[in-house]
């Protein structure tokens, strides 16, 4: 998920998760006049031009005594030649000044999201899900193969592309897909198996290239194996009970409405950061939202949707989700500010890639098949 999503205070934001062109923040402040210097220039002829660039788009230089760069786009954005004073009374744009609406206007922008192009996606990403899941499970299987092959292709191209990490992919999306199936198939054991075949799959086929650099492509190779299909697997296991699909529709469920709780009580009331070295736009509060909206979920899906769940299970599910899916958020979160990007993806438009939707719903897997298989059996 984005930073956007937990309603940070206007001005908060890191070269990880936000899409407003100004995200760098004041020179000399905060985290970004850290990151600057990691930054590689921008390649000659290179215009970065905020929220329309690519969404795995380089870092920009920023000026350190100037915001001539800032002030070029909003001049641009206004229609007016660069240089010239806005409109008294204007906002940065050039548009009219509302008063008591610049902190929501400046957050609209600050996330830099096609709302209309976000929603369709999503809409069109659970009609799918919706579909495979109660017609015919193994289609359901398919979906998350397909899933886990694109997020491992979105993570070891902008590894090679910002680290120059070279990570072998055929052997990861060719073992992530067997994990996916053993997992449905055999369940745990199978997708064990299948792990301990992937990992030194890529091992040797790395060996096969230049050896410099083995031991740190190796190492990536083995994360992203486990990371990405491994974690996957757990969704598979899940739909393999009897109430299969039941389970990985409250799995999801309470994943997303773990999220909305962030960002709709983050939005109104954040004000404390949670992990502003990481994530500035997530706040406390945000994360108190969550686990109360997940919670209430929980107590509400488990008793009427699972055969033998109660209404308590589910406020421990419902808290475990929360605070699961936020750890995931971080986790992406680290990963992208050091890599330098944005999203890790632009193949979902509104959202960035399939790895950044991904980022809360896999370490919350293994979490809620757990506690489920703990409260109410395999099925």
């Amino acid at each position: 998920m984005n930073d956007s999503s937990w309603g940070a205070p206007p001005g908060a934001g890191h070269p990880g998760n936000t899409g407003h062109p100004g995200y760098w923040g004041p020179p000399g402040q905060g985290p970004a006049s850290s990151l600057r210097a990691e930054v590689p220039p921008a390649p000659a002829g290179y215009v970065y031009e905020g929220g329309d660039a690519p969404q795995t788009r380089h870092m920009p230089n920023v000026p350190e005594n100037s915001g001539g760069d800032q002030e070029g786009r909003d001049d641009r954005a206004a229609g007016r030649p660069p240089g010239e004073p806005p409109t008294p009374g204007a906002g940065p744009s050039g548009a009219p000044a509302v008063p008591g609406r610049r902190g929501r206007a400046a957050g609209r922008k600050r996330a830099g999201r096609d709302l209309r192009a976000a929603i369709g996606v999503g809409l069109a990403l659970g009609a799918t899900v919706a579909l495979s899941l109660f017609v015919y499970k193994p289609v359901f299987v398919g979906v998350v193969v397909v899933a886990v092959v694109v997020g491992l292709w979105e993570l070891t191209s902008r590894l090679a592309e910002r680290k120059q990490i070279r990570v072998p992919l055929v052997p990861l999306a060719v073992g992530g897909a067997a994990m996916v199936v053993a997992g449905y198939v055999r369940g745990a054991e199978g997708a064990w198996v299948a792990m301990s075949l992937t990992v030194p799959a890529v091992l040797v086929w790395r060996m096969t290239d230049d050896p410099r650099e083995y031991l740190r492509d190796a190492t990536a190779g083995v994360f992203a194996a486990f990371y990405v299909p491994f974690l996957a697997t757990f969704v598979t296991m899940m739909l393999a009970a009897d109430d299969g699909p039941w389970r990985v529709l409250v799995f999801l469920l309470l994943t997303v409405v773990s999220d909305t709780g962030a960002y709709a009580v983050g939005w109104r009331f954040g004000r404390r950061k949670l992990a502003p070295r990481i994530s500035p736009g997530k706040t406390r509060e945000g994360l108190l939202g969550a686990m109360v909206f997940a919670m209430a979920a929980g107590a509400l899906s488990v008793h009427f949707l699972i055969d033998g769940g109660a209404w308590w299970q589910g406020l421990l599910l419902g808290l475990a989700v929360a605070v699961s899916a936020t750890l995931g958020d971080l986790g992406e979160s680290v990963i992208k500010r050091d890599l330098g990007i944005k999203d890790m993806g632009s193949l979902l438009p509104g959202h960035g890639g399939i790895m950044d939707r991904l980022d809360s719903l896999l370490p919350t897997a293994p979490v809620v098949w757990l506690l489920l298989t703990v409260f109410t059996g395999t099925g």
